[in-house]
């Protein structure tokens, strides 16, 4: 199942902030939450811990179920590079994924809700499922009947773009408009997770 609770709390769990949002309030508690999370000593956890603590981590991060992780990591296993990075970088293909790093919404939960309520379309035709692999040379866009509202005016005026577009992404704010130029590069996705100890913890 997917979390569906407060999402600070899930940075506050994984020792890193996963959203924009998050950093403000992680830079404030700096510790794991519940009533003992002051007295949590991260470093005492053990093998398993960390290996599980990254792989709960890039789920949070692409807000995907474990159910949906198992799946990407079969599909790493049969791609022809390391299947760690293979792994992140088919996460980083999803749609929803895409429409946050191109500036289009706020967060990945932003995103992910755009995507299932129809706003966004790929080569012209309205796409409602997050989990859609986007290929290079396809263009992703906010349905004309949805520019007008509010979150996609910020948008087109680039509130939510990064300092850096990704190099794989050609992106017209304006237009609300991006094409995928190329399958992304492990070393081009900024991501806060060691991938290895992912592979390690599925290798077991």
């Amino acid at each position: 199942m997917r979390y569906t609770g407060p999402k600070v709390r899930l940075s506050r769990r994984a020792g890193v902030p996963l959203t924009r949002k998050a950093v403000r309030y992680f830079e404030e508690r700096p510790y794991p939450p519940g009533e003992h999370g002051r007295k949590t000593n991260r470093r005492q956890t053990g093998d398993y811990g960390l290996r599980l603590m990254e792989k709960q981590k890039l789920r949070w991060y692409y807000d995907v179920s474990e159910r949906q992780m198992r799946r990407y990591w079969d599909m790493a296993l049969r791609g022809t590079g390391r299947s760690g990075a293979e792994l992140v970088v088919l996460l980083e293909s999803r749609l929803a994924s895409l429409v946050l790093r191109a500036g289009l919404a706020p967060s990945i939960y932003a995103a992910r809700q755009y995507v299932t309520h129809g706003h966004i379309t790929v080569d012209g035709r309205k796409v409602d499922i997050p989990s859609y692999l986007v290929k290079p040379g396809q263009v992703v866009a906010v349905r004309q009947r949805s520019r007008g509202m509010q979150p996609f005016v910020a948008a087109a005026e680039g509130v939510y773009a990064d300092d850096r577009i990704a190099s794989y992404l050609a992106v017209d704010h304006a237009e609300l408009r991006f094409t995928v130029v190329g399958r992304p590069l492990r070393e081009q996705i900024t991501v806060p997770v060691d991938e290895q100890l992912v592979v390690e913890f599925y290798s077991r």
